[in-house]
């Protein structure tokens, strides 16, 4: 595992911001770690960056421990926070330049430099002065340096805060394509973008782990019964179709059905409109958005 918690708390003063939380994120995993403002996110994410110590509990990133092996720890680490920390009276290049040998990079610092420049997009802003370029220029330097070192596992807070439409496109692709041989944790309070970019949700919520599993599955241990809509041809009696064992409640819309199933009917519905020729045009099965699952999962009780 490139990221192994263990039984992780921290504790300031008499609040505690985690409570003996355990994750591990494997090489290749797009890790969405989510959870309200307050919620111990933020905590978690300088725990493992070296930036504070835990109280109680492990954590180890690429086999090296955070506290025992903190340097070789942050060698493993790219870390864009929330908040970018930017030089904004230094040009683009040469802050990369800056970062480049900060990481001890050596003779290799300028073709690392350059590879990230077009690898984030900042080639027509390279000669800038960061203080001069919009909000998502600034984000794409701050990914651009998170990366600089090619860190094995990458920890990202909020990467596309301030993007345009476009921007947080072209962002989605490269996280995508730099998560097929890294370890990225993305934290993030736009769900759409961890359903667009990450393959497993962490939900914390209290200092707590509340979920931690891939985003369909959490879906459907919280939504129970099963929602298919389905269309056909010519209209269909509810009566007909509430005759199908295992449907719960059918909605019409015109010649359009919203069926609560007990589980996936989709084969027999698919079966039982070839038997009594229902000339079936469509069929899906729907799903809780995550944002409706973040929501079960952390509401206040």
């Amino acid at each position: 595992m490139s990221v192994i918690v263990d039984q992780l708390t921290k504790v300031y003063g008499k609040q505690k911001a985690l409570d003996e939380i355990s994750f591990e994120v494997k090489p290749g995993d797009i890790l969405g770690f989510l959870g309200p403002n307050g919620a111990g996110k933020s905590t978690t994410m300088k725990i493992l960056t070296g930036y504070i110590p835990q109280t109680s509990g492990k954590a180890s990133v690429c086999g090296f421990d955070v506290q025992e092996n903190s340097i070789d720890v942050r060698k493993q680490i790219g870390y864009l926070p929330e908040l970018n920390p930017l030089y904004t009276d230094m040009f683009v290049k040469e802050y990369l330049l800056f970062i480049a040998e900060l990481q001890d990079l050596g003779k290799n610092a300028n073709k690392a430099v350059e590879q990230m420049i077009e690898r984030t997009g900042l080639t027509a802003e390279r000669s800038k002065k960061i203080g001069h370029l919009s909000k998502g220029y600034k984000q794409r330097v701050g990914l651009a340096q998170a990366m600089i070192n090619n860190p094995k596992v990458l920890i990202l807070d909020e990467p596309t805060s301030g993007l345009d439409p476009n921007q947080v496109g072209e962002m989605r692709d490269l996280i995508r394509e730099i998560g097929k041989d890294k370890t990225v944790i993305l934290s993030t309070h736009i769900m759409q973008e961890v359903e667009a970019m990450c393959n497993r949700v962490v939900i914390i919520d209290k200092g707590k782990i509340v979920a931690d599993d891939k985003i369909e599955k959490l879906q459907q241990k919280l939504s129970g019964d099963v929602t298919i809509s389905v269309e056909f041809k010519n209209e269909v009696k509810e009566s007909e179709l509430k005759l199908i064992e295992g449907i719960i409640s059918v909605k019409q819309k015109g010649k359009k059905y919203v069926l609560r199933c007990e589980n996936d009917l989709r084969e027999t519905i698919s079966n039982e409109s070839s038997k009594r020729n229902w000339v079936l045009l469509s069929m899906n099965l729907e799903e809780e958005s995550l944002e409706d699952v973040f929501q079960k999962l952390t509401k206040k009780g």
